[in-house]
């Protein structure tokens, strides 16, 4: 094959390649770097606050860290203030976490500066892309959460 062909890659590959390219580039919000956080960090928040009070045996799981990092990461966003932790009244060697008020806040700023960068992107994007980005996002919603219930 000559040097200049270009190589074919198969639509999973290329799928997986563009969404790991689009949460990169969303990943990182002025909110969040100015209250000093991680990407992971911020993912963590982002998760407590849309799914409510939750074990931090699930925030492992949802997050795909260990309980070692996990312990440390909750203590980070504790310590900020962002998150509260306490221990599980039916099992002491549990525990629960949620979100603070003010760790409630920042995640909607986030939040909005993620939506805020996609909605500029989208808007420079023709009529034609726009349109099939809409009519792909129910297919690419069941993607998500065929790919959720299948992790071990």
């Amino acid at each position: 094959m000559p040097a200049s062909a270009p190589v074919k890659i198969e639509p999973a590959a290329r799928l997986r390649q563009t969404i790991a390219r689009l949460y990169r580039r969303l990943r990182v919000t002025d909110a969040g770097t100015a209250a000093g956080l991680t990407p992971a960090r911020a993912s963590m928040l982002l998760n407590v606050e849309r799914n409510g009070p939750m074990r931090l045996s699930r925030l492992a799981e949802d997050e795909a860290i260990n309980p070692t990092m996990l312990s440390r990461m909750v203590g980070d966003l504790v310590e900020a203030g962002l998150l509260e932790r306490e221990s599980d009244p039916a099992d002491r060697r549990a525990a629960w976490v949620q979100v603070t008020p003010e760790g409630g806040e920042l995640a909607r700023r986030i939040r909005g500066e993620r939506t805020e960068a996609m909605n500029a992107a989208l808007s420079r994007c023709s009529a034609t892309d726009r349109k099939a980005i809409r009519a792909a996002l129910p297919a690419l919603e069941r993607l998500a959460e065929q790919l959720r219930e299948e992790r071990p």
